[in-house]
């Protein structure tokens, strides 16, 4: 583990984006796989609707990269059959899946209906706080988001400090949709099922609906609601609603 200090962290992000502003996402991928500064790298991915893409440049450059998939004990049985599938297809060697704790489901929601009431608390017990748990062994991890995916990523960067803690890298961050659907057809990748049938981001089954032609990609996330992330990437990494410190008692 590196023991960087936040002022040291901030250095680190501003040299890297720095030095790859002009890099592409394999070139970002390679290097910072590579690059002792960044210390131990996990990959998390959602498995969802663009998921394949990253998952698929990850796999040729290095397997053997922990990839952190957390299972909400919400999501679509698509998504659960998709993720087995792409793991072996794709033959990663250490494939990790993360759940919440029992004690915090049992204490929160023990009926599993919370997201009807709390949104945000929902993705802090089942989401924010086992993932959070699962890097607490890394340095660095490798995220699948893009700028077009609405304003709250609008000015992504290819590195970011995360709460003083660790490093974000965002390898897509310039990637379009179009880029996406260009690199799964030309190698012939997967697509989730779901896709097909409406659902362009895919999250959790009771807060995700279909999107209709011209609505943008996520509006069937959280729909009706002001909600636009899960808790996972908000800026430094804290929930700027809800009440994460209650998920984690």
């Amino acid at each position: 583990m590196l023991h960087e200090t936040p002022h040291r962290i901030d250095e680190t992000v501003a040299e890297l984006n720095g030095r790859y502003r002009h890099h592409g996402a394999t070139a970002v991928l390679e290097k910072a796989l590579a690059e002792h500064a960044l210390g131990r790298i996990a990959m998390v991915s959602s498995f969802g609707a663009e998921s394949v893409v990253l998952l698929h440049l990850v796999s040729v450059i290095d397997r053997t990269t922990p990839v952190l998939f957390v299972d909400t004990e919400m999501l679509f049985p698509e998504t659960l059959a998709y993720q087995q599938d792409l793991a072996e297809r794709l033959r990663f060697t250490d494939m990790r899946t993360i759940k919440a704790r029992p004690e915090s489901l049992a204490a929160h929601d023990p009926e599993g209906l919370l997201h009807k009431s709390d949104t945000d608390l929902c993705c802090a017990i089942r989401k924010t706080e086992p993932l959070q748990r699962a890097l607490s062994g890394f340095d660095s991890w490798i995220t699948g988001r893009k700028r077009y995916q609405g304003k709250t990523r609008a000015a992504l960067e290819f590195f970011e400090n995360e709460d003083d803690l660790r490093i974000k890298i965002n390898p897509l961050a310039h990637w379009t949709s179009e880029d996406l659907q260009d690199y799964i057809a030309e190698n012939r990748l997967p697509r989730h099922p779901l896709v097909a049938q409406g659902y362009p981001s895919i999250g959790c089954a009771p807060c995700t609906s279909k999107v209709a032609p011209g609505e943008d990609p996520r509006a069937g996330r959280w729909r009706d609601s002001d909600k636009e992330e899960c808790g996972i990437h908000f800026v430094n990494g804290r929930m700027v609603r809800g009440k994460p410190a209650e998920a984690t008692s």
